[in-house]
């Protein structure tokens, strides 16, 4: 067992703002109520988380390199 703190990982002002935009993404998403969307706007959804997840997906690698 390790007795150290692992390092802090501090994020830049544009990772904050993506992670702020996966969040924003993801409650939009919760708020839906999907059994009253049209299939436009699920698909719309659907894109959005997508995207939010690959983002956030590319910003955890870039932190672990």
């Amino acid at each position: 067992m390790h007795d150290t703190p692992p390092p802090e990982c501090r994020l830049t002002p544009e990772q904050e703002t993506r992670v702020a935009l996966a969040r924003a993404d993801l409650t939009l998403a919760r708020d839906t109520d999907l059994a009253a969307a049209d299939p436009a706007q699920l698909i719309t959804l659907v894109e959005s988380l997508r995207g939010s997840l690959d983002d956030v997906l590319e910003l955890l690698t870039d932190l672990a390199m």
